[in-house]
Formats: C-alpha cells, sequence, structure tokens
C-alpha cells in the first residue's frame, strides 16, 4: 500500500491474543511492502558485498601494472556504485512507507476501538497508559517493522560473503563463518536486563505522563486552592525518575553497542594478522588480502543492523504486549440482533435493579458517587469489566465459566444483543465530566440527531443565554454568530458551568430515545440550576430521561426518584415522598448527617416526629 491511499479502507481484524502474534499479524498485512523493502535490501546488501572483488582486482592490476584489468575494476567499482545508491535510496523509501502504513493502521485500530467503547476506556485503562500506547508504543512497533526487512537483507548477505570466502579462501573463510554468528549472538546475554531497564523506564515515563495530563486538567482548581505548587513539586519528581531510568537504560544499550563494535574489530584484526603472514609466505597475493580484508570489513555493516535489530524487538515486544491488552477491550458480545430499529420501552438495570419507565423523567439518587458513575456506565452498554474467575476445584474443575456480566435491557432486549450503534442512538450517556472538542460552536453541536429539537431550543432548554452573549463578542469573523466562535479543547476558556450547559445542550440536540446524565449541573448555581430543570423536564417530553443527582431542585422535577445504597435500589416514590419516608435518602439529599440505626422499638413514624 501507497502513502497516498491513506487512510486504510480497513484497518482489519487483529490478532490480539499475545504481543508476539499481534506482530506477526502486522507483518502479514504489510507483506507487500516487506516484499519490495527486501528486494531493494538484497540490491544494496549485495553491491556493497561485492565492492571487495574489484578493489582487489584494482590493486593486484596495479602491482602488476596490468592496464586493461585495472579498467575493467574501474568500471565496476561504477557499476556497484550506482547499484548501492538505487539501493540504499529505494530501501529507504520502502521501509519508511511500511513504517508510515503500520502505524497508520495501528492508529485506525486503536481510534475504532475508542470509539467503540466511549468513556468506559478510561475506566478500564489509565489515561496515561493509552496516551503511551499511541505515542511510543505505536513508534517502537513501527520501528521493528521498519528494521524486518533492512534484517533480512543483512541476514542473506551476510552469510553470502561467508561461504563465498570459504570458497575463495578455505582457512580465512572457515575462520570468518564461525566467527560471524558468535558475534551477533554475543549480545543476547545482555538484552533481557536491558529490555528490563527499558520497561521500568517507559513504566515511569507513563505514571509521569498521567500525572502531567491530571495535573494540565485541574489546574484551574489546584489554582485556586493553592495546589499548584504541590502538583508540579510531585511531577518535577516523577520527571527526575523517568531521567534516571532513561540514562540506566542508555547505559545499557551502549554497552550493547560497544560489544559489538569491539568484537568485531578483534575479528578483523586476527583476519588481517593470518591473512599478512599467508601474502609474505606467498600463498595468497596482495590483491586477495585487500578483496578478503574488505570482505570482513562489509561484515561490520550488517552487523550494525544485527544490532538494531535486537533492540527494535526488545522495545517493540513489550509495546506489542501492552498495544494488544488495549485492543482486545470489547463490549461484551454486542450485535446478535439485527435489527436496524433501536429498541424502546422501559430501561432496566438487572444489577440494581433500577427501573426507569418510558417517557418518564427519572431521578437516581446514589450515596456514593463512584456508583454512579459506574450506573451510567452500565445503563449505557458497558457491563462492568469482571475479572477472570478463580480456578475451579473438585469434580467440576474445568467445566466452570466466569458468569456473563448482566445486560441492561431496553424495552425487553438486552443491550448487549444490539449493534454498537443501534444501542447508541437508542440510549446516550453524558459523563459527570463531559468533553467539549475544539471547534465552532455550530460544529460543537452538528451530532447525530433526530431533528426533532433544533440548536435553538436545545441552548434555551440548558439556559445558555450568558454562554451565546460572551461568544458573540468573541466571533472570529465579527459577525456576532456565536455558532461561528472557536471554542479552545475541553472548553478551557469557559468556565465549569458553561461547560456543563453547552455539553447538556449538544446532548438535548442529539434527542436520543434514552438520555442518561451523570451530574449535569453540579457546576451551575441554585437560579440557573432550577431552570435547567424546568426546561429540561419541558423538552425531554415524552422520552425517557435518566438523571444521576442528588440536586434538591432536580429531584422535586422528577417524575420519579429511585434511591441506591450498596447499589441496590433502597427506596423509590416522588422526592417529597421520599423525603418524609425514607431518613436514608433525606440524610443524602439534604447533606445532614448520617442516621442513627433505629432501634427495636424505633418506627418510621417516631424518626419522623423526631425529625420534624
Amino acid at each position: 500500500m501507497r502513502i497516498r491511499d491513506l487512510p486504510h479502507p480497513d484497518p482489519g481484524v487483529p490478532d490480539v491474543r499475545t504481543g508476539s502474534r499481534f506482530l506477526v499479524w502486522l507483518c502479514r498485512k504489510q507483506l507487500g511492502g516487506q516484499t519490495k523493502a527486501l528486494f531493494w535490501g538484497l540490491v544494496h546488501m549485495a553491491a556493497m558485498a561485492s565492492f571487495p572483488l574489484p578493489v582487489g582486482l584494482a590493486v593486484q592490476a596495479a602491482v602488476d601494472g596490468h592496464g586493461a584489468r585495472l579498467v575493467l575494476a574501474g568500471g565496476l567499482l561504477a557499476v556497484l556504485g550506482g547499484l548501492v545508491a538505487v539501493g540504499d535510496i529505494m530501501l529507504h523509501r520502502a521501509a519508511v512507507t511500511n513504517w508510515i502504513v503500520t502505524v497508520a493502521r495501528m492508529q485506525q485500530l486503536l481510534a475504532r476501538k475508542t470509539s467503540e467503547l466511549g468513556g468506559a476506556m478510561t475506566r478500564r485503562v489509565a489515561a496515561g497508559e493509552i496516551v503511551a500506547v499511541s505515542t511510543g508504543d505505536l513508534e517502537h512497533i513501527g520501528w521493528f517493522v521498519e528494521t524486518l526487512s533492512r534484517f533480512g537483507a543483512a541476514l542473506v548477505a551476510s552469510v553470502g560473503v561467508c561461504l563465498a570466502l570459504v570458497v575463495y579462501q578455505p582457512q580465512l573463510g572457515l575462520v570468518v563463518a564461525l566467527g560471524t554468528p558468535l558475534l551477533a549472538l554475543a549480545v543476547l546475554p545482555l538484552l533481557p536486563p536491558a529490555t528490563r531497564r527499558a520497561d521500568a523506564q517507559r513504566e515511569k515515563a507513563g505514571r509521569a505522563t498521567e500525572l502531567a495530563s491530571d495535573t494540565v486538567a485541574g489546574l484551574r482548581v489546584l489554582r485556586g486552592i493553592g495546589g499548584e505548587e504541590l502538583f508540579l513539586g510531585r511531577y518535577r519528581s516523577a520527571s527526575q525518575e523517568v531521567r534516571r531510568a532513561a540514562v540506566r537504560s542508555a547505559r545499557m544499550w551502549s554497552l550493547i553497542s560497544a560489544v559489538q563494535v569491539a568484537l568485531p574489530g578483534l575479528l578483523l584484526i586476527a583476519v588481517v594478522w593470518h591473512g599478512v603472514g599467508l601474502a609474505l609466505d606467498g600463498r595468497i597475493t596482495v590483491g586477495e588480502l585487500v578483496t578478503i580484508y574488505g570482505a570482513v570489513s562489509f561484515l561490520l555493516y550488517p552487523l550494525r543492523h544485527f544490532e538494531e535489530m535486537t533492540m527494535s524487538w526488545s522495545f517493540s515486544r513489550p509495546a506489542a504486549e501492552r498495544t494488544a491488552r488495549v485492543l482486545a477491550l470489547s463490549r461484551p458480545a454486542g450485535g446478535r440482533l439485527t435489527d436496524p430499529e433501536p429498541p424502546s420501552g422501559d430501561l432496566h438495570d438487572p444489577v440494581s435493579g433500577l427501573t426507569a419507565r418510558a417517557g418518564r423523567l427519572t431521578a437516581v439518587v446514589c450515596g456514593d458517587p463512584d456508583a454512579a458513575g459506574r450506573l451510567a456506565e452500565r445503563l449505557g452498554g458497558h457491563p462492568p469489566h469482571q475479572d477472570p474467575a478463580p480456578a475451579a476445584t473438585g469434580p467440576d474443575a474445568g467445566e466452570a465459566e466466569s458468569p456473563r456480566p448482566l445486560s441492561v435491557v431496553l424495552g425487553g432486549t438486552p443491550l448487549d444483543d444490539v449493534p454498537r450503534g443501534t444501542a447508541r442512538t437508542a440510549v446516550l450517556v453524558q459523563d459527570k465530566d463531559p468533553v467539549l472538542l475544539s471547534g465552532t460552536l455550530g460544529e460543537l453541536l452538528d451530532v447525530p440527531a433526530s431533528g426533532r429539537v433544533t440548536n435553538e431550543a436545545a441552548l434555551d432548554a440548558a439556559q445558555c443565554g450568558d454562554v451565546l452573549a460572551a461568544l458573540a463578542q468573541a466571533s472570529a469573523d465579527d459577525s456576532g454568530d456565536p455558532m461561528h466562535t472557536h471554542i479552545t479543547e475541553r472548553g478551557r476558556s469557559l468556565s465549569g458551568g458553561q461547560r456543563q450547559r453547552l455539553a447538556l445542550a449538544r446532548s438535548l440536540v442529539a434527542d436520543p430515545e434514552v438520555l442518561v446524565l451523570d451530574e449535569p449541573t453540579s457546576a451551575v448555581d441554585a437560579h440557573t440550576e432550577a431552570r435547567v430543570a424546568d426546561g429540561l423536564r419541558e423538552i425531554r417530553a415524552g422520552r425517557t430521561t435518566v438523571l444521576l443527582t442528588s440536586s434538591p431542585l432536580l429531584l422535586d422535577r422528577a417524575d420519579h426518584v429511585v434511591f441506591l445504597q450498596q447499589g441496590k435500589v433502597a427506596g423509590e416514590a416522588p422526592h417529597r415522598e421520599l423525603l418524609h419516608t425514607h431518613a436514608e435518602y433525606r440524610a443524602v439529599v439534604t447533606r445532614e448527617p448520617d442516621p442513627a440505626p433505629a432501634t427495636p422499638h424505633t418506627t418510621d413514624r417516631t424518626v419522623i416526629e423526631e425529625t420534624a
């Protein structure tokens, strides 16, 4: 495949059972490019390996005073020089193409996986890990794919030169043929510690990257509470650990490079010493000695490719393992039904027992914010990640299987059985911290939608009037149209409340069958929150809406309220009824201290009278 044909129409289905299988799959997908690079590598290496022959011929011709042979040697050198130049240029072109095409394939695979998992991806893999995989690991794997063809050409050329030396001069040829493999294998004992040091460096770099991303994301809050210097100090410490680990890794790789230079140098000295003795005895000519010296000197060049191959393999193998683990993440099952129409009806979560009635505004109160996030993830069709079940013992060992995670059911249809695209059309989840990508406001609201809700209606329901006024003053084309105003990445030019309301407007424009909102007004003042609650109730009339919140203003506007304790439904009723009948619910909503455990003689009525 050529670079101009990127991106790939279909990056394929990778083999992610192990990192090695993933590398093999990548090389098979790039078989044509590898073959082309190997061909040009053989042309380049064969021409370079043949150089000692006309050089020796020219030296011997000069010694014998034979002009015709000197001209012939000069002509051969010119032809070989042209082949070396053409082969090197085309090899570099083909190898770099392999690198770019392979990295592009992996980037498309990661983008597809990110699209498939959505916000659930960072809950199952640390954000720093994803950044490290999508940058450094892809580069290491691409380096291995690029090096593979050069290594193959170097291996074939080395074997050919060793065989030619055995035929040309058996004594020296055997020394070279036996010594070259030993030189290539001499660095193998050094590779495990070098790999361990490289892995340690990469792990520390991943932690530093994650710490940096978290610090930047919360920089405004950190400045507000005076914690900026504390976190910057932590990052300085982490970056120094990365530096020390990088120095330790570089020392080991420099030792490997020194071995790859010193040992071949010793072999070259031994061959020249023995060859000079043969020349002095008259057993070989001066030209033959020069040819043998040139051939042994050439072998130093392929050995450098062997060193590069060992380094690329050491870096790419753990990188491929990590990339394969990320690409192996998936929704359980999915897509067993082929009905293109999204399901509709009541939304039921069998894990918690929550049921959101169709066409109603249901509010859910969780005492634990993390539990609310896990519930939102399940409602969006992403069951919680489960660790493998422990090994079974006894007579039934070998037959035990880890239970399949329970799927949320929409209108009697498990979301796991619905194709991903259909499921996302039916259920939309807005996270607690929604992301605003860079672009204009019009581009932000240009999302797949039913067409029932206009941009203006959604912005009005989300109470974005002040946001529109501020964006109109900053419009790029001086038209005063806020839709043309550029919004910075993650909406950092906006306040937290403004970002929340714009994200809510975007979700309302999409107008899904079921909309799940996790704390959509946590950064909004009370007066605005009350208006948002009224606008949300009006614009979502007839649609199923689930609010994960503990705000009394939102709870009072809900048709039905469900209270969860320890992940299970502990009570459900209208908001005001729950306030009077459920002490735990009242404690969560009103931020009261946890109620004391009821004695056997205490009834709910007594508790109500005492609190009154």
